[in-house]
């Protein structure tokens, strides 16, 4: 009897041990899980935080843009319509035509810009398209786009993210480089999307990063909360090219 209980003891002993383990495993389970769901939710609150503030500055960036035309494209246009109206004859009225129908044109340009939806359904490249044949049609710079690949779908937030990227960059390029030659090349691989941007502008140090307007550091945090790499090269006289790297 005396050996039974003891045995009776050591068992009760392992059983509550046994229990106690398995309750502690459970809690330290449970809160290793909920930890991650509480890091995914953070996760999911900044990202879409960052889409957010991207969608503003991306129209905020659109709306300088359309100011910019409004009163260097299509008000000079007018205002020659202006004069050409004044100084009309029945030989000369075609110029008055040919110069009104380039500014409507204009203005049928800016209202797809000004558009609420524009930004939220536009696709990516079709973005960048828009915005190389706006620099063309301004003759801010001389701009060239080129696709290569089978084209793939590109997320929408991921592609917000990416054309603010480019967006500052080509700001930065028109504003400060005194590029004449401003390339975009985008290539399709199989796992991969590669969009490099490359001007022929005045270029800077490396290392003095900041002194060039470029928010490189952003670019780089939001890169990465798309599964993207985003790199600056730069050299003196040599140009600087901005590459981001997606991978689907």
């Amino acid at each position: 009897m005396e050996q039974g209980g003891k045995i009776l003891i050591v068992s009760t002993i392992v059983i509550g041990l046994a229990v106690c383990f398995l309750v502690i495993l459970f809690t330290v389970f449970q809160r290793r899980k909920n930890k991650l769901l509480l890091e995914r939710i953070e996760i999911k609150k900044n990202f879409e935080r960052e889409i957010a503030e991207t969608q503003i500055e991306i129209r905020e960036a659109t709306l300088r843009s359309i100011s910019w035309e409004l009163h260097d494209n299509i008000g000079q246009l007018l205002t020659l319509a202006k004069i050409q109206l004044q100084q009309a004859t029945p030989e000369s009225n075609q110029e008055v035509i040919e110069t009104i129908s380039k500014s409507l044109n204009e203005i049928r340009g800016l209202s797809k810009l000004i558009n609420p939806e524009f930004i939220n359904t536009i696709k990516f490249i079709d973005a960048l398209v828009l915005e190389i044949e706006r620099f063309n049609r301004l003759n801010y710079i001389k701009a060239s786009i080129s696709v290569f690949g089978e084209e793939q779908e590109i997320n929408q937030k991921h592609g917000i993210i990416m054309f603010r990227a480019f967006q500052e960059f080509f700001s930065n390029t028109i504003k400060h480089s005194k590029a004449t030659v401003l390339k975009v090349e985008v290539a399709f691989k199989k796992d991969e999307l590669e969009i490099k941007a490359s001007d022929n502008g005045v270029g800077f140090q490396e290392g003095n990063v900041a002194s060039n307007g470029i928010g490189l550091q952003n670019i780089k945090a939001r890169a990465k909360l798309i599964n993207a790499k985003a790199t600056l090269k730069s050299q003196p006289e040599m140009g600087t090219s901005l590459i981001i790297n997606y991978y689907f």
